[in-house]
Order: C-alpha cells, then sequence, then structure tokens
C-alpha cells in the first residue's frame, strides 16, 4: 500500500493511543520503516519479499514481463512474403529485366545480356522515339519460326515476379529508326533516310556492315501509332524490312512496346547505359512536323483578324 493511501474500509481508522504500541523517535512503529520506504531495507533487500521493487511496482507478480522480440525465423516468411510483392509491382510497373538471346543488336548488345527495360514511362503516355532500343512483343509472324525452349517451373515462377527474364514471350529488341508520320528508306550502296536525312549510323551499327545492302527498302510512309525498327547487326537481323509481307507493312504498333532498354545490367563488366546516337537529334529531322506547326501557328492568329473586320463591316452596314 503506498504511503497516505486510504486502506479501502468505509469506517474510520484505528488509530493508536497513547498507551498503546510504543513507537520510535520518529512516531512510527519500529519496523513500518521498510515497508514505507525509511530506514534501512529488510533482509530481502530493496526488491525483496513484502517490499517495493526499485521502479515502484508491486511485487504480487502482476507486472508484465519484458516481451521477448520475435524469432528470426518466423519473421522470414514475411520478409520473404513482402520482397515478392515489391518485385512483382517493380517488375509490371517500373522495369523488367531482359536476356538478350541473338546477335541481331550487335555491337551495341552481345548475347547474353540483360538489360533492364522502362516500364514506367508508357503509362504516362510516352512513347518510342527515334534511336530508342526497344523490347517489343512480336506482332504476328516474327517469330513464328524461332523456337522457345520451355522454362521450368521456378523459371516461370522468377520470370513472373521479375527476378528472372521473360521465359515464355515472345519479345524483340531493336532499335526505333522511324515513327508516325515519318518516311523511312536506303537504297543498295546508300544510307537509311528519315524525312530525306541521311542517318550516320557508323556509330552504332556493326563494324562492316552496311546500312541495308541485303534488304533495300522504300520509301515507306509510317503510320501514326506506329514505328519502323532495324537491328543494329544489319546483315543478322530480321527487322521491318523482311516483314513487308504482313499486316502493318513490317512497322510494329506502339501498343506491342514494352518498354525502352535503358541500361546493360549483366555481366557486370559490360555495365552501361543505352543513349539515343547524336544523328537522331540532326536539325531537319523533324521537318514535316515542324513545316506544319508555322501553318497551324499563322492560321491560329489570323483568325481573331478575320472574325474582327467581318464584324466592323457588319457594324458599318448597319450604321448605313
Amino acid at each position: 500500500m503506498a504511503v497516505g493511501a486510504r486502506s479501502g474500509h468505509d469506517g474510520p481508522e484505528d488509530r493508536p493511543s497513547n498507551g498503546g504500541s510504543p513507537t520510535g523517535p520518529t512516531g512510527r512503529a519500529p519496523g513500518d520503516g521498510a515497508s514505507a520506504g525509511f530506514g534501512p531495507p529488510g533482509p530481502s533487500g530493496p526488491s525483496g519479499p513484502g517490499g517495493d521493487s526499485p521502479d515502484g511496482g508491486g511485487t504480487d507478480g502482476r507486472d508484465a514481463a519484458p516481451k521477448k522480440p520475435r524469432s528470426f525465423w518466423k519473421e522470414l516468411p514475411l520478409l520473404i512474403g513482402i520482397a515478392l510483392i515489391l518485385a512483382l509491382l517493380i517488375k509490371t510497373f517500373l522495369v523488367q529485366a531482359f536476356s538478350i538471346p541473338s546477335d541481331s543488336m550487335q555491337n551495341t548488345l552481345q548475347r547474353g545480356d540483360r538489360v533492364l527495360v522502362d516500364k514506367l514511362t508508357p503509362w504516362f503516355g510516352s512513347e518510342p522515339e527515334r534511336g530508342e532500343v526497344v523490347v517489343f512483343h512480336d506482332p504476328g509472324g516474327w517469330l513464328e519460326d524461332t523456337a522457345t525452349p520451355e522454362p521450368n517451373a521456378v523459371q516461370k515462377f522468377l520470370s513472373f515476379i521479375g527476378l528472372m527474364p521473360s521465359a515464355e514471350e515472345k519479345d524483340l529488341i531493336k532499335r526505333v529508326i522511324a515513327i508516325g508520320g515519318d518516311t523511312v528508306e536506303c537504297k543498295k550502296n546508300g544510307p537509311v533516310t528519315v524525312n530525306g536525312k541521311a542517318l550516320d549510323d557508323k556509330s552504332f551499327i556493326f563494324e562492316g556492315n552496311s546500312a541495308c545492302d541485303d534488304e533495300p527498302f522504300g520509301p515507306i510512309h509510317v503510320p501514326e501509332g506506329r514505328i519502323w525498327v532495324m537491328g543494329d547487326h544489319r546483315q543478322n537481323s530480321l527487322d521491318s524490312r523482311y516483314h513487308q509481307e504482313l499486316p502493318g507493312q513490317g512497322t510494329v504498333s506502339v501498343d506491342e512496346v514494352v518498354g525502352r532498354a535503358v541500361v546493360i545490367a549483366w555481366p557486370v563488366n559490360r555495365w552501361a547505359t543505352l543513349p539515343i546516337p547524336s544523328t537522331f537529334d540532326q536539325p531537319g529531322l523533324n521537318a514535316m512536323a515542324g513545316a506544319a506547326v508555322p501553318g497551324a501557328l499563322g492560321v491560329a492568329g489570323a483568325l481573331p483578324l478575320v472574325f474582327w473586320r467581318r464584324r466592323r463591316l457588319t457594324r458599318d452596314r448597319t450604321d448605313g
């Protein structure tokens, strides 16, 4: 019982009279010092039987014992579950790993490289740009003669959550040469041209390759919402040039594009980003689009002037 607290009885407390029990010099009965916190501790010490614990708690067993930390082995399944969920979300919305199965993008990419593909920007309406290296689903008929190894259950699961490259989907990786609205062509012994501008592709195509001598093409007008793609190893790439007889005339719908390959992640000695070659930034490549902009601005600026003049003529006629 704490000093000064009521006992809990409704009746008055019994108080010792002058002839009652003897008291010590302090007015307390001998032996009361230990329980009230005065004088030397009893034989059991401050936390012994009948005494208070040092932190003020009682010793009747009602104090909660400190909780033991949860075992690591009990937390491990929870941690694994969270990691798998995060991996699935990252694969679905952020980045996904893809393996390079062929030599069609040499020397930019080598067989066996692992690339990370940006899947976030397409969610915000971004579309492929000229010069980007993109991964896209087979538009139909591009890989029908290509055998795909059958993955085991573990490979399927790891590829599903994004910890391994896609195991079953038939995907391709190429470089975007032209986008919707562009006119692209390549004559034998000549360069690839986009909207009449020649591309200097020597910085990224396979050494010793020509631009398109194995399969000249064009001119081809790329429909809106589609892209024209080619491999960097031009003489070893079955790209848009070789599928002009299929629906789309060799072009690929932007809806089939998984995303842009932004970095080589594996092997470690090949870590590198995949930037857009400077030839795709040359002035005049957007000439067709640029010519349309001044015309549209001119029309927009002339409309207010036409309306103002019509209103003035109408007012003059009314006044006359």
